[in-house]
């Protein structure tokens, strides 16, 4: 008799089990049906097909890499390039510094040369960086082309 309760209280609790799991299920499937029908998940779901077909996260993730990388040679450029070029054209200060001034009657302009080659060579030293970046590290390669 012992061994006919054990049994069947297995079979309670299997039984129990088992409806749990289906409870579980079926409000699982509700939730997701509810959440599929929820206004607006429309767009979710094509806003994360965008995201997953357009490689959003990767451009996101150059973003912030080619922020970074162009404060690093900004800073650079200011510390090391500016004040070289400095020594080397005349006058006093370092590049981003360098102006010169026209007169046209009695009006003065002041052109500030030395800081648009300054933002130049930090430009160019960037594009070099980002281009080598890419072409060493291979990362040319990684773009699938999408078939028509």
């Amino acid at each position: 008799m012992a061994i006919e309760k054990t049994q069947d209280s297995a079979k309670t609790r299997a039984a129990k089990s088992a409806a749990a799991k289906a409870a579980a299920s079926a409000r699982a499937a509700a939730f997701k049906k509810a959440a599929n029908n929820a206004p607006g998940s429309k767009h979710v779901s094509g806003f994360m097909a965008f995201v997953r077909e357009q490689g959003v996260v990767g451009l996101a993730v150059g973003l912030v890499l080619g922020t970074q990388i162009k404060m690093l040679v900004d800073q650079i450029v200011i510390s090391f390039i500016n004040p070289f070029v400095g020594l080397i054209l005349p006058g006093n200060g370092t590049l981003a510094e360098k102006t010169f001034s026209l007169s046209l009657s009695d009006k003065t302009a002041d052109f500030a040369y030395g800081a648009f080659l300054s933002v130049s060579i930090s430009f160019l030293a960037v594009a070099a960086v980002i281009y080598f970046i890419v072409k060493g590290l291979r990362l040319d390669k990684l773009d699938k082309k999408k078939e028509s």
